[in-house]
């Protein structure tokens, strides 16, 4: 095995071809995400971080702070995320074993982007992601266009399935910036790995290359897996 490659039990729960998570961080690079891609290691560090998110911040996904529930009944129910939840799978607007988004195709990243709520500045992590597949982001576009003008088949289930007011309104004014080249965060907030996929890749690449490494990093201390309650950080010493 070499240096960077995760262990073969963690590659089996993983569920992940190798080659395309390669083939997609080439895209990334390619698209100037990031300058270097991380290791398979590395990129695992950053699913555990994902779902580090999904268990102890669960309140930064799928709620917005900004828009009303929807006045329908299906909204009102599907308000409760634990209900939503089957729904969001048969939609296959989730995809639970690739939390990072890289191993779907650009079909699922778009139903994805259709049938889960994002709130505000979420949308850019996956309108980057949609830059790693050719003409993601001009079919994406589309698709959320034809939920807002009524001729996508599952139009009116996906407004309710997404739950809020003016959502997909605000996906398509979000994919035509995307379009033209306007995909932007707050300076103050470029950094944060829970909003786009390349500060998430600049995360993966600040920690250790290697399962070894990280194991020396944490016996010495340079390194621990949850250093805050809120998120997974890395250690100034565990990206020397």
């Amino acid at each position: 095995m070499s240096a960077g490659d995760v262990p073969a039990i963690v590659r089996a729960l993983w569920l992940a071809p190798k080659p395309l998570l390669q083939s997609r961080l080439r895209e990334a690079v390619r698209a100037g995400l990031v300058k270097d891609a991380p290791t398979e290691w590395q990129l695992f560090l950053g699913v555990i971080r994902m779902w580090h998110r999904l268990l102890f911040r669960s309140e930064t996904v799928g709620l917005s702070n900004t828009s009303p529930v929807r006045e329908t009944v299906w909204a009102k129910v599907l308000q409760f995320r634990p209900v939503r939840f089957a729904f969001l799978m048969e939609a296959r607007a989730v995809a639970p074993m690739d939390t990072t988004g890289l191993a779907s195709d650009r079909e699922r990243v778009i139903a994805h982007l259709l049938g889960a709520h994002h709130d505000g500045e979420q949308f850019v992590y996956d309108c980057e992601l949609l830059q790693c597949h050719p003409e993601g982001l001009r079919v994406a576009l589309e698709a959320a266009r034809s939920v807002v003008e009524g001729t996508h088949p599952r139009a009116r289930w996906l407004r309710e399935l997404v739950v809020y007011e003016g959502y997909h309104e605000s996906l398509v004014q979000t994919l035509e910036r995307a379009n033209r080249g306007e995909i932007s965060v707050e300076s103050a907030r470029r950094d944060d790995p829970d909003l786009t996929l390349s500060a998430y890749l600049r995360w993966c690449l600040a920690q250790p290359a290697s399962w070894q490494e990280t194991k020396r990093a944490w016996r010495s201390g340079s390194w621990a897996l949850i250093d805050q309650p809120w998120a997974i950080t890395a250690r100034p010493e565990a990206t020397v």
